[in-house]
């Protein structure tokens, strides 16, 4: 697929990350009340102001301060409005759209976040973890190649980029039993979230197509870890108060139907699937994705690494009966690629913190307060691309 063009000229540059293919739905407010828009170039097209004018019938949700009402209305309806979206914006479209610059805008959280559930679907990720914490030959749990793998986090610490989170203090071990300090391992990951946005019936299995048919889009989400503290706490049952401290996500949501030219396989299987996980065409992208430290591009890979698509682990968490509702939020877990630079954590990137990397000259093994952390990705298309936006935080000290 080409360029589509725009008459919003600053959406039609190679390098912009928001050309009209792309169309990523968002949160903002410019001193008065949050609604929802869409990113065109380096501007904002304010939905509910176009809902207002009886451009667009999305039964007034876009006036709302969250996106969930939007996406309850359904598929049909997000294809309908895309498909308006992209003629009034086209070449020949209507210049008299409220447009409102993305650079005067305070975007908020897309989303009311439902629930919080990240998985470990790389298997260079899972697989370089569990050498430094079992060693290599049990480095896989038994487990891991037959389903997707989990835990429920906490959806009332997820945050919109440009949060300051707070390094925790909690329990870790000491040379002579538990200490409590602050986080001295505090750590990123680089994950795609996956947005829920239609509900399922407590006691219903959904299978992996229609899983994909429910998954509204996607947002960059960087699951903070205190490493230390998981590493006291996680057995029995996981991690738990190690990934309590905050869930940042980006403040745009990228759309499956921009993603779709962009669609491949991902990482080659190691034994066959049960058949409530086979996919009939393959859930990844052709997406590359890092991560910054201060402003220093630190490791860089692609989405199609991975061993589990989004529509998997929603298919698998349904089958036990759970409920699954419109806003729901899906992390993909690390995603690494092979070799030291391509990976999304600097746990594996420093090896448990036995070799540091070099930070704007200065030798590092974790995250010390005041860094910044920024991910980000885009699908490279044929003189355009599909972005994301960014998706940062920075570190602030604890408070003991």
């Amino acid at each position: 697929m080409a360029l589509i063009r725009s008459w919003v000229e600053s959406a039609n540059r190679p390098d912009c990350p928001f050309p009209l293919n792309n169309l990523p739905y968002g949160v903002f407010s410019t001193g008065d009340a949050p609604r929802c828009g869409v990113a065109i170039g380096d501007m904002i097209l304010d939905l509910a102001e176009c809902e207002a004018r009886g451009l667009l019938d999305a039964g007034g949700s876009f006036a709302q301060p969250r996106l969930n009402d939007f996406m309850a209305l359904g598929r049909a309806k997000w294809d309908g409005i895309r498909a308006r979206l992209t003629a009034l914006l086209a070449e020949d479209g209507d210049r008299t759209l409220p447009l409102v610059a993305m650079a005067g805008a305070d975007m908020r959280l897309p989303i009311r976040v439902t629930e919080f559930t990240d998985f470990y679907a790389s298997k260079n990720h899972a697989f370089n973890v569990g050498v430094l914490f079992r060693g290599p030959e049990n480095a896989l749990p038994p487990q891991w190649t037959h389903m997707p793998i989990g835990y429920n986090g906490r959806a009332s610490s997820v945050v919109v980029s440009g949060t300051a989170i707070r390094r925790p203090m909690g329990q870790v071990k000491g040379e002579s039993g538990p200490e409590w300090a602050a986080c001295r391992r505090l750590d990123l990951e680089l994950e795609l979230g996956a947005i829920v946005g239609a509900d399922s019936a407590m006691g219903a299995r959904i299978g992996v197509e229609d899983a994909e048919g429910m998954i509204f889009g996607y947002v960059l989400l960087n699951d903070w870890s205190a490493r230390d503290i998981q590493a006291w706490e996680y057995q029995p049952l996981g991690p738990f108060q190690s990934k309590a401290l905050g869930t940042t996500i980006g403040a745009w949501v990228v759309t499956q139907a921009a993603l779709e030219p962009f669609r491949c396989e991902g990482a080659e299987r190691v034994n066959p699937l049960l058949p409530y996980l086979r996919e009939d065409r393959p859930g990844f992208y052709d997406l590359e994705i890092g991560w910054t430290m201060n402003g220093q591009v630190m490791g860089r890979t692609n989405y199609n690494v991975m061993y589990y698509s989004s529509a998997q682990q929603l298919a698998h968490h349904t089958q036990s009966g759970c409920p699954m509702r419109v806003g729901d939020l899906l992390g993909s877990g690390t995603i690494s690629g092979p070799s030291p630079d391509q990976t999304g954590a600097l746990l594996e990137m420093t090896q448990g913190g036995k070799v540091p990397v070099t930070v704007n000259g200065q030798p590092r093994t974790f995250i010390e307060d005041g860094d910044e952390i920024g991910l980000f990705a885009h699908a490279q298309g044929a003189g355009y691309r599909i972005g994301f936006g960014p998706c940062a935080g920075r570190i602030l000290p604890a408070v003991e």
